[in-house]
């Protein structure tokens, strides 16, 4: 658990404003590459292998035309490359002079997000030779204005392609559907997930799209500010969604949080992926007008296994008021348990060891693709009744790349384990045991 800053010897210092983050092997030559999002900067940091990275923005061909904020990558036509999804936020210029707040008192706030010009996302297809093409037109994404924060992928019909979910703030949120032919369809609102159940857009942040109840099928939840809730959706099958906010109980628990970066895991190992928000106002002078408070503490919500959660935040440490933002999630200490990094806003980055004291089994799932992509980024995982997949979009603008984490809770040997990756190959593990990181090559054939 001991750290070394090595920014500037790996050449990732960047410059600007930058935003958000996305972790992947984008060229398939088994290093971790870097995206980083940003106001009119975005920059492709390609890993070379020896600790160094190299800016390859201008030679991929990504471009800095946007506020961009956060990003992700999966592999949208199955071709076995990675492709880009930045998500951008608004239109702005230096010359925006609006004055936002209480000018009898000479309080200056951040602007309502009303008074900004959404944009579209960005969609680029890896060539497989190092460089993008820009394919927002031609996919359909470039028709759908929003003011975007977030991402999340998930296969959420079944049907063997990714689809990208887009957190919007205070207008509706996206769910782009996969056709399977280069294009998306945006089907937010009839699917359940653009707005909440009183039908009004809330300020969504973070998103992450993973199966809660462990029915098959991943779920949203999204952070909000106070007063919203973070808002949950039960993928029903059949392309609908619920909003099961106030039945899980969620509803009454976050009402007044304002959360920011947000994961579904499982802490205690018990076999049920538990939510964790990293939590915080948008408002840094909040507390001279409301109620609220701008720095707060982040919330663990336990799974109960029932459709509810639990709120265990103060239970599991967290009790450090900050401006927290971004989070990532892995096994830093390698005890099976999930750890969790918080960035806050002007402080140190939290890491938070998972101390729990649950003598439950594990079993963390390291994919390499072979006619997948190299990370297996888009491959589905049953083990027993718990489904998953691997991802690396968690989150508000951040990225974990730690693998897929399942808890066992007693379970030694796992009698059956099937991954169906993204090429369509299906494989099937038996009597594998617990409470190891387990490699996993895609058969060739």
């Amino acid at each position: 658990m001991k750290f070394t800053d090595v920014t500037s010897e790996t050449g990732v210092a960047g410059a600007g404003y930058s935003m958000g983050v996305a972790a992947a092997d984008y060229n398939n030559d088994g290093y971790t590459d870097l995206f980083v999002a940003g106001v009119y900067r975005n920059t492709l940091y390609r890993n070379l292998g020896n600790g160094k990275f190299e800016d390859v923005t201008k030679e991929a061909g990504i471009k800095s035309d946007k506020w961009s904020v956060a990003a992700g990558w999966f592999d949208y036509d199955n071709d076995g490359w990675l492709d880009l999804f930045v998500v951008n936020y608004a239109h702005w210029t230096p010359d925006f002079d609006r004055f936002c707040g209480d000018r009898e008192r000479n309080l200056r706030v951040y602007c309502h997000p009303k008074y900004f010009e959404g944009l579209s996302n960005t969609l680029y297809r890896n060539r497989r030779d190092g460089t993008f093409e820009d394919v927002t037109v031609k996919a359909g994404v470039a028709a759908h204005i929003g003011r975007g924060m977030s991402l999340a992928f998930a296969d959420y019909d079944n049907d063997g392609l990714m689809d990208v979910f887009v957190t919007n703030d205070n207008m509706p949120n996206f769910l782009f559907h996969n056709r399977g032919d280069g294009t998306f369809e945006e089907v937010g609102l009839q699917a359940g997930v653009a707005l909440t159940n009183n039908g009004l857009p809330v300020a969504s942040m973070g998103a992450d799209f993973r199966d809660y109840d462990n029915d098959g099928l991943p779920d949203l939840n999204v952070t909000a500010l106070a007063g919203e809730t973070f808002p949950l959706f039960k993928n029903l099958g059949k392309g609908l969604f619920q909003d099961a906010t106030h039945q899980s109980r969620l509803g009454v628990l976050t009402a007044t949080r304002s959360g920011w970066s947000n994961g579904f895991f499982d802490f205690n190992n018990n076999g049920c992926k538990d939510l964790f928000t990293a939590n915080s106002d948008v408002n840094d002078l909040i507390d001279l007008f409301q109620s609220t408070h701008y720095k707060q503490p982040n919330s663990l919500f336990a799974n109960l296994g029932n459709g509810t959660f639990e709120d265990l935040s103060a239970e599991a440490g967290f009790t450090l008021s900050r401006a927290h933002r971004g989070s990532a999630f892995a096994d830093f200490d390698n005890d099976g348990k999930i750890d969790v990094v918080v960035s806050a806003l002007g402080e140190p980055a939290e890491l938070w060891q998972n101390l729990s004291p649950d003598v439950n089994h594990w079993l963390i799932l390291k994919l390499v693709g072979t006619r997948s992509n190299r990370d297996g980024i888009g491959a589905k995982i049953q083990l027993g009744n718990q489904f998953n997949h691997m991802t690396t979009a968690v989150g508000y603008a951040s990225s974990s790349s730690a693998g897929v984490h399942f808890g066992t809770g007693k379970v030694e040997k796992i009698d059956r384990l099937e991954i169906r990756w993204p090429s369509g190959v299906v494989q099937v593990l038996r009597a594998v045991r617990t409470n190891q990181v387990l490699e996993v090559h895609e058969p060739s054939k």
